[in-house]
C-alpha cells in the first residue's frame, strides 16, 4: 500500500469514527434531554441569557453570570441560520434542547482539532502511527469531564474548542488567525487568556531553545546540550541567568515580537478590559475571588495521574522514580517539606465545595480530606510522585517549552479557590497531547477507562436522582 493510500485509509477510518461518535452522542443527548428537560444547575443562568440574545435583546444581562457572552453569540450564530433555512417557529427556536445541541457540534470539532494537533505534534512518527493517532484523538474527545458537559449548556465544550483551535493555528504558524481565535476563547472564559499566553510562550520558548542550544554547544563541543529541567541549584541558577539575559537582549526581544506581536496585541486588549472592568470576572464576583491556593496544583497532578494512568504509568517509570529518590534524597526531602508547608499554609476551601452535594468534588472532599485533619498532609508523598510522573511524561519536550507550560499551568490552577474538575480540562488535554504517543494496547485501555467513567457518570446523572428537603426540584449528581 502506497503512502497516499495509507493516508486515504486513515481518513476513511477517522471519518467513520467521527460519525459513530456523533451518532452515539446524539442517542445519549436524546436520553439526557428527555430525562432533564428543564435547565439544570448553571443552565438556569446560561439558557435564559442565550434566549434573550436569540430574540435580539443584546443589552439585557443577568448579573449572576461571570463569563463573557461568547457561548451565547456562538449559539445565535449557529441557530439563527438553521432556523431561517428550516423555517422554524415557536418554542423550538432556542429551546433548551436546541441550545444544548450546539455543544454536541463543538464536541465534533474538538475531536477533529485533537486529531490535527496530534498529527502535527507527532509528525516524525507519521509512517507507523495512524491507528495510534486516530485512537488518541477519539479517546481524548471522550475525556470524561469534557464529554459530560457536551450534553448540558455549559461553556466547557466551546471554550475547549477555541483554545484547541488557537493552539493548532500556532502550531501551523498562522499567528494572526491564532490571536483572533484566542479572543474568541476569552469570550467563552476569561481565564483562557492564559492559553493565549501559552501559545505566545511556545514561540518565545522556541527562540530561547535555539539560543540555549548555541550557547551550550559553544561551551561543550564534545557533549550534546541538555534540554531537561535542571534539578540542581546550579542548573536552576544557570537557566534563570540565561532567561534574564535573553529577555533583556534587544535583538532577541525584537525577533520574538516580530513573530508574537498578534498575541501581545490580545494581551494589551485584555489588560485594558481588566482595567475598565476593574477585574477579570464580570457579574457576580463574590464567589470567584482569586487566592493563592497552591494545593490546587497538587490536586491537578493527582487528577492527571489518574486519567493518564493507562498512557503514562509503567513498572520502569516507578523504578526510575525510586532511583531518583535514591540519587537525590535531600532534594526530594526538601521538595516534600515545601509541599507540606504549602498544604499547611495555603489550603483554601470554597463555600460551594462544602455546601453543594450535587458535585463529585463535594464527596472527594468529604470522604477523603475531611476524614481527618492529617489526611491532607499524608497525601503529600502521592502528590510528589504525581508531579514527578507529570514532568517525566513531558521529558521529550524542550527545557523552555516545559517551563512555559508549567508557568501557564500554575496560572490556570493556583488562583482558583474552588476545587472544580472542569477547570482541569484544558491543562489536562495540553499535557496529554504533548506526551509521546502511547502504544495501541495502552490507548485501548485508556479509551475503555474513559468509556467506563462516562458510562458511570451519565448513569448516575440520569438514574440516581434525589431531592432536597426544602425543594421539590429533582437534583442530580454531576462533575
Amino acid at each position: 500500500m502506497s503512502w497516499s493510500d495509507m493516508e486515504k485509509f486513515e481518513g476513511y477510518i477517522f471519518t467513520a469514527l467521527c460519525s459513530t461518535n456523533f451518532l452515539i452522542s446524539c442517542l445519549l443527548f436524546s436520553k439526557i434531554t428527555r430525562e432533564q428537560r428543564e435547565p439544570y444547575m448553571d443552565e438556569v443562568f446560561h439558557i435564559p441569557q442565550a434566549q434573550k440574545y436569540c430574540h435580539g435583546k443584546f443589552n439585557e444581562w443577568d448579573p449572576m453570570i461571570t463569563t463573557l457572552p461568547g457561548l451565547y453569540l456562538a449559539s445565535v450564530g449557529v441557530i439563527k441560520p438553521v432556523v431561517w433555512l428550516a423555517d422554524l417557529t415557536g418554542k423550538v427556536v432556542c429551546s433548551t434542547a436546541m441550545l444544548r445541541f450546539v455543544n454536541l457540534l463543538f464536541n465534533c470539532g474538538n475531536l477533529y482539532l485533537l486529531y490535527l494537533i496530534i498529527c502535527k505534534l507527532h509528525l516524525r512518527e507519521k509512517t507507523r502511527t495512524a491507528a495510534r493517532r486516530v485512537l488518541s484523538a477519539l479517546s481524548l474527545s471522550t475525556f470524561p469531564v469534557l464529554y459530560f458537559f457536551n450534553f448540558l449548556y455549559y461553556t466547557d465544550a466551546g471554550s475547549t474548542f477555541f483554545v484547541l483551535f488557537t493552539y493548532l493555528m500556532t502550531l501551523y504558524g498562522c499567528h494572526k488567525a491564532s490571536a483572533l481565535l484566542g479572543v474568541c476563547s476569552v469570550l467563552f472564559r476569561q481565564t483562557n487568556i492564559i492559553w493565549v499566553a501559552f501559545c505566545a510562550g511556545t514561540l518565545v520558548a522556541g527562540k530561547m531553545d535555539e539560543a540555549w542550544r548555541t550557547e551550550q554547544t559553544k561551551k561543550r563541543d564534545d557533549k550534546p546540550p541538555s534540554f531537561q529541567i535542571p534539578l540542581s541549584v546550579g542548573g536552576a541558577k544557570k537557566v534563570m541567568l540565561f532567561t534574564l539575559e535573553f529577555l533583556t537582549s534587544p535583538g532577541h526581544v525584537k525577533a520574538v515580537l516580530l513573530v508574537a506581536w498578534p498575541y501581545a496585541a490580545v494581551g494589551v486588549g485584555f489588560l485594558a478590559f481588566v482595567a475598565l472592568n476593574d477585574g477579570i470576572v464580570v457579574g457576580d464576583r463574590t464567589s470567584h475571588e482569586a487566592c493563592l491556593n497552591f494545593p490546587q496544583l497538587f490536586y491537578f497532578f493527582s487528577f492527571a495521574l489518574f486519567f493518564s494512568l493507562p498512557a503514562s504509568l509503567c513498572y520502569y517509570r516507578v523504578l526510575r522514580f525510586l532511583q531518583a529518590l535514591k540519587k537525590q534524597p535531600f532534594f526530594y526531602l526538601l521538595l516534600t517539606g515545601v509541599c507540606l508547608l504549602l498544604v499547611w499554609k495555603f489550603t483554601h476551601v470554597h463555600k460551594y465545595l462544602l455546601a453543594d452535594n450535587r458535585h463529585f468534588p463535594f464527596y472527594v472532599w468529604k470522604r477523603l480530606f475531611q476524614r481527618h485533619e492529617l489526611v491532607r498532609f499524608l497525601l503529600v508523598p502521592a502528590y510528589v510522585f504525581a508531579g514527578w510522573n507529570f514532568l517525566d511524561s513531558l521529558k521529550s519536550r524542550s527545557l523552555f517549552w516545559s517551563l512555559a507550560f508549567l508557568v501557564c499551568l500554575l496560572a490556570a490552577t493556583v488562583p482558583q479557590k474552588l476545587l472544580e474538575f472542569r477547570y482541569f480540562i484544558v491543562p489536562y488535554l495540553m499535557y496529554r497531547v504533548h506526551m509521546p504517543l502511547p502504544s495501541l494496547p495502552r490507548l485501548v485501555v485508556e479509551f475503555l477507562l474513559y468509556t467506563a467513567v462516562n458510562a458511570a457518570t451519565l448513569y448516575i446523572f440520569i438514574s440516581k436522582t434525589f431531592h432536597w428537603p426544602d425543594s421539590a426540584a429533582t437534583q442530580r449528581f454531576m462533575w
